[in-house]
């Protein structure tokens, strides 16, 4: 009787000592993909109307920001600057795995580039438009030119030249999209990763190139 109880702990032992080693090495392989690889995030608002929709799920790629700067077109997922970003133990650890992050993030465009003098206006046909160093933005992808917020004097419509290391973020549906002209220049220590493609639903598979200015 004796030689099977020990028989028995040994085997707990052993199968409790292998469940953990599986559980650190799934832990540490989830933070080393999204760390430096990728990571699927869902589309919960309609600020990208029409290239995402609620309930899209996307590809964000992280491994560009270690040797490649966003570009103009880029559609990035991020932290806005007003969101406080925990640095406790337990708020990095779930913000590396994912796991019962609480952190806000955000989904825009990148239209303002460092360097850049950026002004959202009135066109001359009337409508609100981005106008990058003087010059009107082409904006295919926006949901309608018609459908704009106007600016008013506490917004950050500009002129404003952009510094280094900040970037100004629109959503595509610029009638409903809480972006850069609400709370000014994003910095890039702020950018989380740039999405590629979109895999659910099937219906709407698609890969993000960028636009061609």
């Amino acid at each position: 009787m004796k030689l099977n109880l020990k028989l028995d702990k040994e085997k707990i032992k052993s199968v409790l000592k292998e469940t953990i080693e599986t559980i650190v090495f799934v832990v540490v392989m989830v933070i080393i993909i999204r760390f430096f690889v990728g990571e699927i995030r869902w589309i919960p608002s309609a600020s990208m109307h029409p290239t995402l929709l609620e309930g899209d799920r996307i590809f964000v790629e992280r491994f560009s920001r270690f040797y490649a700067q966003p570009k103009r077109g880029d559609i990035m997922v991020f932290y806005p600057p007003f969101e406080e970003i925990k640095t406790d133990p337990a708020a990095i650890f779930a913000r590396l795995t994912g796991f019962f992050c609480k952190d806000i993030a955000y989904i825009k465009r990148v239209i303002g580039m460092p360097g850049d003098k950026l002004e959202v206006k009135t066109g001359t046909d009337g409508y609100y438009h981005v106008f990058i160093n003087g010059k009107q933005l082409e904006e295919p992808y926006i949901l309608s030119e018609e459908d704009y917020i106007a600016c008013s004097e506490d917004m950050f419509c500009g002129p404003i030249e952009i510094p280094e290391g900040h970037y100004f973020m629109m959503g595509d549906n610029r009638g409903n999209s809480q972006d850069s002209r609400f709370w000014g220049l994003l910095p890039k220590e702020r950018m989380i990763g740039r999405a590629v493609f979109l895999f659910w639903p099937l219906t709407r598979l698609n890969y993000f190139s960028r636009p061609s200015y």
